[in-house]
């Protein structure tokens, strides 16, 4: 299943990414049996956040959104009209603001950034049913079901 969307560009434009995000999850749930855990349904609306508020801040113009869904994964594919190709930066706790994509980069299973004819389009992928990972225990890692998924072991 997939929907788009075209955002205004304006700072509303990212409440409605969440809702719009929001309401294509309700809507793989119930029209097509798709399992979409409360962690998963929190964490695509955080990095829809993330995504669209750093179009925002360094973009000019509309920004093109587009979910997709299958029983693995969930898609989140932001456009914008900047042809720079974006990276995370390294973590600096001292650093105010600029850690959005050190936050998307730390929830979804892979980010994907690649240049485009009039800009760039950034591909975040989150895990539906993996139970995340996160720091701790003997072997560096554990599994846990209610934080965000860190990536694969």
């Amino acid at each position: 299943m997939r929907a788009g969307y075209a955002l205004d560009g304006k700072a509303v434009c990212i409440a409605d990414a969440r809702h719009h995000a929001a309401a294509f999850l309700d809507r793989a749930h119930a029209d097509h049996q798709l399992p979409v855990p409360a962690p998963a349904r929190d964490v695509t609306q955080l990095v829809v956040s993330e995504l669209v508020t750093n179009v925002l801040n360094y973009a000019p113009g509309p920004v093109l959104m587009e979910l997709r869904i299958n029983a693995h994964a969930v898609d989140i594919v932001v456009w914008d009209s900047d042809p720079t190709v974006l990276t995370a930066r390294a973590t600096d706790p001292d650093r105010i603001g600029q850690h959005g994509l050190e936050i998307v980069k730390a929830v979804t299973e892979s980010l994907l950034t690649e240049q485009e004819p009039v800009g760039r389009g950034i591909t975040a992928r989150l895990a539906l049913l993996e139970p995340p990972l996160v720091r701790g225990g003997k072997s560096g890692m554990r599994r846990t079901r209610s934080s965000p998924v860190r990536g694969r072991v």
